[in-house]
């Protein structure tokens, strides 16, 4: 049964997927695409295809029609002008790694082209070769590869200039039977166009106001305001959805909330109107501690974990304090980390049996901990059935895969990113695949909490819209996407890897950069154009990272790990962490570890537990002094709950001088800690206190 789909926002130059929801493979042909409307001047169309990439060619709304075996449904299209500007790549020759003449092929490869190895190549010009394209305002990272070596390759960033997106938030409420949708507007960091100034416009359900079929009554109205929609109580069941975006320079992030009414026909008056907003995380995942598990290394030397194992250890998950654990994948494969499936219906043999998943997930619940599972679509392994039926050539499966023309040899090749060469990438334009895929989201959605998606950024948009309206509506999307990217919180995902953070707190870790640039950092979720409602898992490590005690040493990782269990989002732990480890998918160190530093992430974790100011609370400069760039300060504050943190990165414990009167005891240890009020009437006044990794402080309220 195909089910209603929201309206897709793009720009000129950039193609959007349009697909059949709930689609059935065996009736292929019988859905079609017809362009219904379209913008003056434009001539876009579509394929013949059931899926099809629909490109606009000038700016306007788009009207797009699908025939399918039950019905037709309407698409609509926005596309705003193209943004993009020409960027230029440039690797000069004294910049290679080894000697030119050595160079036999070169290629670049980066986000921008899927990270697809040998799909873009640069030309040599005046000792330095050189790639263009088109792209948006924004940071792109790259990577020139020498002789297509994913070991040998030159890395950057490329800076593109031009305005970031404005931000927009949807609230609801009953007002007089009526309900209200309120936009709240919010202008991009360097914006020309002040809040008041972005036009904001409205889309209730499939249609914009003032877009009306023939014989269609309106069912709402935009206020004078420009910024509020009032639908009739009566009409609630004709406009469930109500969609919006904000525009100056560029648009926004699509905003979207759900009216549901009890009376489903919209006849009684007097039926509840629940207001749900999809962009919102669950609420018990709006800020949750969160521990991953590389799952075949953590029950210890002599044992193979299994899920009876894991089950045996959910103790010590619950007295580390951690609100949900992360899986890495449980299903069949043949390796040892599991990204390569076999079989996605049916768990790894070597861990156990689904029934045995199932009483881990209950022991799990029973100690107040979410389970979260690593859902891996984009890629198969090629020993899966499918790839193989596909790869001989067997006409119903030759499509599940995206194959291409080998550069080198002409022939047919599946398509991998980066050097994956045992994970095939899966064809979301088959209907086969697509059908094969919500399957296994339904499989497993009803027995856990929710998904961390691995390589959420290789999954078109349109797939992940369609699974997160599949999901309920307290189950967790977590999408892995590198560098992360606010289009995956469009009706997709809640929860998003914070790849900015991470990079940062690497480099301050090892010397690169001032602990101050955490400020930076924290706002460039803003400029990037992340709404308030979007979650951001703060790490350090994790299962494809080297381990950061080992690049950055003991000393650092604490003031790291406080870093992310005192600043706005889900603080993570990878596995092992807490116990010193170095090596990064190594076995756990259960009876050698780091007591000390397990002790310290169980009273970070107890601290957050215990101070909701730290989870919900805004983050707030303070004026601080030190004779360190390893030093940085920040308040916490909400209500009239206001606490003081104090981070410390280098090996030394640091005098750090804080603009603030606060209390001396240290909430993390709880323990007094020495400070001294030093006024001398000059930029000498405020309390100092001796920081060895973190110091957090209740400030007093008082008058300094």
């Amino acid at each position: 049964m195909h089910s209603v789909a929201p309206p897709r926002f793009t720009t000129v130059g950039q193609s959007v997927e349009l697909a059949p929801r709930d689609p059935d493979p065996d009736v292929d042909s019988e859905y079609s695409w017809t362009v219904e409307a379209r913008p003056n001047g434009s001539s876009a169309v579509v394929s013949d295809d059931a899926v099809v990439h629909f490109a606009p060619d000038v700016p306007g709304l788009y009207r797009l029609r699908l025939t399918a075996p039950d019905g037709e449904r309407e698409r609509l299209v926005r596309a705003f002008p193209d943004v993009r500007r020409t960027a230029r790549f440039e690797l000069p020759l004294p910049d290679l790694p080894i000697p030119h003449e050595e160079l036999e092929s070169i290629c670049i490869m980066g986000p921008f082209n899927e990270q697809l190895v040998g799909r873009d190549r640069p030309t040599y010009e005046d000792g330095a070769y050189v790639y263009e394209t088109k792209l948006p305002p924004g940071e792109h990272p790259y990577g020139f590869l020498l002789n297509n070596d994913l070991t040998e390759q030159v890395r950057g960033t490329l800076s593109v200039p031009g305005p970031r997106r404005p931000r927009i938030r949807l609230d609801a409420e009953r007002e007089a039977g009526d309900v209200l949708v309120t936009a709240d507007a919010k202008a991009a960091p360097d914006s020309d166009y002040a809040d008041d100034e972005l036009a904001v416009e409205f889309y209730i359900g499939e249609r914009a106001p003032g877009a009306l079929a023939s014989g269609e009554k309106r069912v709402h109205r935009v206020e004078s305001d420009g910024r509020t929609v009032r639908i009739p109580r009566d009409e609630i069941a004709d406009a469930r959805r109500v969609h919006a975006v904000a525009v100056g320079e560029r648009h926004s992030i699509a905003e979207r909330v759900e009216i549901r009414g009890d009376d489903e026909a919209g006849r009684n008056r007097n039926a509840r109107t629940r207001i749900h907003r999809p962009n919102d995380p669950p609420e018990w995942a709006a800020s949750p501690t969160v521990y991953e598990i590389f799952v075949r290394s953590f029950a210890g030397e002599t044992v193979d974990t299994s899920f009876i194992e894991l089950e045996r250890r959910v103790p010590y998950l619950e007295w580390l304090g951690v609100d949900c654990v992360w899986l890495t994948p449980v299903l069949g494969s043949p390796t040892t980390h599991g990204y390569h499936t076999t079989n996605y219906f049916e768990t790894a043999d070597d861990l156990g049996t689904r029934a045995e998943f199932e009483s881990f997930v209950a022991a799990c619940h029973d100690a107040g901990i979410r389970v979260i599972f690593d859902l891996v679509i984009n890629h198969s392994s090629r020993d899966h059935p499918a790839f193989q039926m596909s790869a001989a050539g067997v006409p119903e499966y030759r499509d599940w895969y995206v194959w291409e023309e080998d550069g080198e040899t002409g022939e047919a090749k599946a398509q991998r990113y980066f050097n994956w060469e045992r994970i095939p990438n899966f064809n979301f334009d088959s209907l086969a695949v697509r059908r094969f895929l919500l399957d296994v989201v339904d499989e497993w959605a009803g027995l856990v909490d929710g998904f961390r998606c691995d390589v959420a950024w290789g999954v078109p948009h349109e797939f992940w819209k369609e699974v997160a309206d599949r999901v309920p509506d307290d189950f967790l999307l977590l999408d892995e996407t590198i560098p992360r990217d606010p289009a995956y919180h469009e009706g997709e995902f809640t929860m998003h890897y914070d790849t900015t953070l991470y990079g940062t707190l690497r480099d301050i870790g090892t010397g690169e950069k001032p602990a101050s640039d955490v400020f930076d950092a924290l706002e460039d979720a803003k400029r990037v154009g992340f709404p308030d409602s979007a979650v951001h898992l703060r790490y350090v490590e994790n299962h494809d990272e080297s381990r950061y005690r080992e690049e950055c040493g003991r000393d650092a990782l604490k003031a790291a790990a406080a870093a992310t269990f005192t600043l706005p989002g889900a603080p993570m732990m990878y596995y092992g962490q807490e116990r010193g480890m170095t090596e990064y998918r190594g076995t756990m160190r259960w009876d050698d570890g780091d007591e000390e530093l397990t002790t310290f992430h169980r009273s970070l974790c107890e601290t957050r537990d215990e101070l909701s100011v730290l989870r919900d609370g805004t983050v707030e400069r303070v004026e601080w002094e030190s004779d360190s760039e390893a030093v940085v300060a920040f308040a916490r504050e909400m209500d009239a709950e206001r606490v003081v943190v104090a981070l410390n990165f280098s090996e030394r414990p640091q005098s750090v001088r804080i603009d603030e009167r606060i209390e001396a005891e240290d909430l993390v240890t709880g323990r007094r800690i020495p400070t001294a009020r030093r006024d001398d009437g000059g930029t000498h006044s405020g309390t100092e206190l001796l920081v060895s990794d973190v110091v957090v402080v209740r400030a007093t309220g008082e008058s300094k």
